[in-house]
Protein backbone atom coordinates (compact mmCIF):
# COMPACT_ATOMS: atom_id res chain seq x y z
CA UNK A 1 0.00 0.00 0.00
CA UNK A 2 2.89 2.33 0.81
CA UNK A 3 4.47 1.66 -2.56
CA UNK A 4 1.20 2.29 -4.40
CA UNK A 5 0.83 5.60 -2.59
CA UNK A 6 4.36 6.62 -3.56
CA UNK A 7 3.72 5.69 -7.21
CA UNK A 8 0.53 7.79 -7.26
CA UNK A 9 2.40 10.76 -5.84
CA UNK A 10 5.07 10.41 -8.53
CA UNK A 11 2.38 10.36 -11.26
CA UNK A 12 0.85 13.52 -9.86
CA UNK A 13 4.25 15.17 -9.64
CA UNK A 14 4.97 14.17 -13.25
CA UNK A 15 1.73 15.81 -14.36
CA UNK A 16 2.51 18.90 -12.27
CA UNK A 17 6.25 19.65 -12.30
CA UNK A 18 6.01 21.90 -9.21
CA UNK A 19 4.36 19.17 -7.21
CA UNK A 20 0.93 20.90 -7.01
CA UNK A 21 -1.84 22.00 -9.34
CA UNK A 22 -1.77 25.66 -10.41
CA UNK A 23 -5.33 27.05 -10.24
CA UNK A 24 -4.27 29.85 -12.61
CA UNK A 25 -2.95 27.47 -15.30
CA UNK A 26 -4.40 28.03 -18.82
CA UNK A 27 -7.38 25.95 -19.83
CA UNK A 28 -6.95 22.95 -22.06
CA UNK A 29 -7.15 23.19 -25.83
CA UNK A 30 -10.62 21.63 -25.88
CA UNK A 31 -11.89 24.13 -23.30
CA UNK A 32 -10.30 26.95 -25.26
CA UNK A 33 -11.99 25.85 -28.48
CA UNK A 34 -15.34 25.44 -26.73
CA UNK A 35 -15.18 28.87 -25.10
CA UNK A 36 -14.11 30.61 -28.29
CA UNK A 37 -16.83 28.77 -30.21
CA UNK A 38 -19.37 30.11 -27.72
CA UNK A 39 -17.92 33.60 -28.15
CA UNK A 40 -18.23 33.31 -31.93
CA UNK A 41 -21.88 32.30 -31.56
CA UNK A 42 -22.63 35.30 -29.35
CA UNK A 43 -20.84 37.66 -31.73
CA UNK A 44 -22.72 36.18 -34.68
CA UNK A 45 -26.06 36.81 -32.92
CA UNK A 46 -25.11 40.42 -32.14
CA UNK A 47 -23.96 40.90 -35.72
CA UNK A 48 -27.25 39.51 -37.08
CA UNK A 49 -29.27 41.89 -34.90
CA UNK A 50 -27.02 44.77 -35.94
CA UNK A 51 -27.44 43.91 -39.62
CA UNK A 52 -31.24 43.82 -39.37
CA UNK A 53 -31.26 47.13 -37.49
CA UNK A 54 -28.95 48.66 -40.10
CA UNK A 55 -31.26 47.57 -42.91
CA UNK A 56 -34.24 49.10 -41.09
CA UNK A 57 -32.34 52.35 -40.61
CA UNK A 58 -31.50 52.40 -44.31
CA UNK A 59 -35.20 51.97 -45.15
CA UNK A 60 -36.08 54.82 -42.78
CA UNK A 61 -33.44 56.99 -44.44
CA UNK A 62 -34.89 56.32 -47.89
CA UNK A 63 -38.51 56.83 -46.76
CA UNK A 64 -37.67 60.10 -45.01
CA UNK A 65 -35.77 61.30 -48.07
CA UNK A 66 -38.76 60.51 -50.30
CA UNK A 67 -41.10 62.31 -47.91
CA UNK A 68 -38.84 65.37 -47.87
CA UNK A 69 -38.64 65.39 -51.69
CA UNK A 70 -42.41 65.03 -52.06
CA UNK A 71 -43.09 67.81 -49.55
CA UNK A 72 -40.64 70.16 -51.29
CA UNK A 73 -42.11 69.31 -54.70
CA UNK A 74 -45.65 70.01 -53.44
CA UNK A 75 -44.41 73.25 -51.86
CA UNK A 76 -42.82 74.37 -55.12
CA UNK A 77 -45.95 73.47 -57.10
CA UNK A 78 -48.09 75.54 -54.76
CA UNK A 79 -45.63 78.42 -54.96
CA UNK A 80 -45.71 78.30 -58.75
CA UNK A 81 -49.50 78.17 -58.82
CA UNK A 82 -49.61 81.05 -56.38
CA UNK A 83 -47.32 83.15 -58.59
CA UNK A 84 -49.48 82.42 -61.65
CA UNK A 85 -52.62 83.56 -59.84
CA UNK A 86 -50.93 86.69 -58.52
CA UNK A 87 -49.71 87.46 -62.05
CA UNK A 88 -53.26 87.11 -63.39
CA UNK A 89 -54.42 89.43 -60.62
CA UNK A 90 -51.84 92.01 -61.67
CA UNK A 91 -53.04 91.68 -65.27
CA UNK A 92 -56.63 92.30 -64.23
CA UNK A 93 -55.61 95.36 -62.21
CA UNK A 94 -53.61 96.73 -65.14
CA UNK A 95 -56.61 96.24 -67.41
CA UNK A 96 -58.86 98.11 -64.97
CA UNK A 97 -56.46 101.05 -64.91
CA UNK A 98 -55.82 101.04 -68.66
CA UNK A 99 -59.52 100.98 -69.55
CA UNK A 100 -61.49 103.09 -67.06
CA UNK A 101 -64.63 102.76 -69.16
CA UNK A 102 -64.98 99.00 -68.65
CA UNK A 103 -68.55 97.73 -68.52
CA UNK A 104 -69.98 97.00 -65.07
CA UNK A 105 -69.97 93.26 -65.75
CA UNK A 106 -66.22 93.33 -66.53
CA UNK A 107 -65.47 95.37 -63.41
CA UNK A 108 -67.56 92.96 -61.34
CA UNK A 109 -65.64 90.02 -62.82
CA UNK A 110 -62.31 91.66 -61.99
CA UNK A 111 -63.41 92.36 -58.42
CA UNK A 112 -64.59 88.78 -58.02
CA UNK A 113 -61.33 87.46 -59.46
CA UNK A 114 -59.22 89.59 -57.12
CA UNK A 115 -61.21 88.42 -54.10
CA UNK A 116 -60.84 84.80 -55.23
CA UNK A 117 -57.10 85.25 -55.69
CA UNK A 118 -56.71 86.78 -52.23
CA UNK A 119 -58.68 83.92 -50.64
CA UNK A 120 -56.73 81.19 -52.45
CA UNK A 121 -53.35 82.80 -51.82
CA UNK A 122 -54.10 82.96 -48.09
CA UNK A 123 -55.23 79.32 -48.13
CA UNK A 124 -52.13 78.17 -49.99
CA UNK A 125 -49.88 79.98 -47.55
CA UNK A 126 -51.27 78.08 -44.58
CA UNK A 127 -53.90 75.36 -44.39
CA UNK A 128 -53.74 73.69 -40.95
CA UNK A 129 -56.92 71.66 -41.52
CA UNK A 130 -55.38 69.58 -44.32
CA UNK A 131 -51.68 70.19 -43.68
CA UNK A 132 -51.23 71.06 -47.35
CA UNK A 133 -50.40 74.74 -46.98
CA UNK A 134 -46.95 76.03 -47.87
CA UNK A 135 -46.15 76.62 -44.22
CA UNK A 136 -47.17 73.08 -43.24
CA UNK A 137 -45.42 71.51 -46.23
CA UNK A 138 -42.18 73.30 -45.40
CA UNK A 139 -42.41 72.09 -41.79
CA UNK A 140 -43.00 68.51 -43.02
CA UNK A 141 -39.99 68.71 -45.31
CA UNK A 142 -37.74 70.03 -42.54
CA UNK A 143 -38.93 67.30 -40.13
CA UNK A 144 -38.32 64.64 -42.77
CA UNK A 145 -34.79 65.94 -43.37
CA UNK A 146 -34.03 65.79 -39.64
CA UNK A 147 -35.39 62.23 -39.46
CA UNK A 148 -33.41 61.26 -42.58
CA UNK A 149 -30.13 62.61 -41.23
CA UNK A 150 -30.68 60.95 -37.85
CA UNK A 151 -31.49 57.57 -39.42
CA UNK A 152 -28.48 57.85 -41.71
CA UNK A 153 -26.20 58.58 -38.74
CA UNK A 154 -27.57 55.58 -36.84
CA UNK A 155 -27.09 53.45 -39.94
CA UNK A 156 -23.46 54.49 -40.29
CA UNK A 157 -22.76 53.50 -36.69
CA UNK A 158 -24.45 50.13 -37.29
CA UNK A 159 -22.36 49.60 -40.43
CA UNK A 160 -19.20 50.28 -38.42
CA UNK A 161 -20.42 47.85 -35.76
CA UNK A 162 -21.14 45.17 -38.35
CA UNK A 163 -17.66 45.51 -39.86
CA UNK A 164 -15.96 45.33 -36.44
CA UNK A 165 -18.00 42.28 -35.44
CA UNK A 166 -17.21 40.53 -38.71
CA UNK A 167 -13.49 41.11 -38.12
CA UNK A 168 -13.88 39.86 -34.55
CA UNK A 169 -15.53 36.64 -35.76
CA UNK A 170 -12.78 36.06 -38.33
CA UNK A 171 -10.04 36.66 -35.76
CA UNK A 172 -11.79 34.38 -33.24
CA UNK A 173 -12.08 31.64 -35.88
CA UNK A 174 -8.37 31.99 -36.61
CA UNK A 175 -7.65 31.81 -32.88
CA UNK A 176 -9.52 28.48 -32.71
CA UNK A 177 -7.52 27.06 -35.59
CA UNK A 178 -4.16 28.23 -34.26
CA UNK A 179 -5.00 27.95 -30.53
CA UNK A 180 -3.62 31.47 -30.17
CA UNK A 181 -4.71 33.31 -27.05
CA UNK A 182 -3.10 36.49 -28.34
CA UNK A 183 -5.46 36.47 -31.30
CA UNK A 184 -8.32 36.12 -28.84
CA UNK A 185 -7.22 39.38 -27.22
CA UNK A 186 -7.27 41.04 -30.66
CA UNK A 187 -10.73 39.57 -31.19
CA UNK A 188 -11.83 41.09 -27.89
CA UNK A 189 -10.69 44.54 -29.00
CA UNK A 190 -12.65 44.40 -32.27
CA UNK A 191 -15.66 42.82 -30.53
CA UNK A 192 -15.71 45.58 -27.90
CA UNK A 193 -15.61 48.28 -30.55
CA UNK A 194 -18.35 46.51 -32.49
CA UNK A 195 -20.65 46.14 -29.49
CA UNK A 196 -20.17 49.77 -28.43
CA UNK A 197 -20.79 50.98 -31.99
CA UNK A 198 -23.89 48.81 -32.20
CA UNK A 199 -25.29 50.22 -28.95
CA UNK A 200 -24.57 53.72 -30.18
CA UNK A 201 -26.33 52.88 -33.43
CA UNK A 202 -29.45 51.95 -31.48
CA UNK A 203 -29.45 54.78 -28.95
CA UNK A 204 -27.47 57.55 -30.70
CA UNK A 205 -25.45 58.53 -27.60
CA UNK A 206 -22.37 59.81 -29.44
CA UNK A 207 -22.66 61.69 -32.77
CA UNK A 208 -20.47 60.87 -35.72
CA UNK A 209 -17.12 62.69 -35.65
CA UNK A 210 -17.44 63.57 -39.33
Amino acid sequence: MQEAHEIAEKVVEAGHPHGHHDPHAPTSDSDFRRNVGLLIGVLACIMAITTVAGNNMMKQTLNANIEASDSYAFYQAKSLRQQVWLASNDTMEALRRAVPSLPPDAKSFIDSHEANVAKNVARWESEPATGDGKKELLAKAHAAIVARDLAREHNEWLEIAEAMLQIAVVVASTAVLTLSRRLLVVCGVFASIGVLASLNGFFGIVPLPW
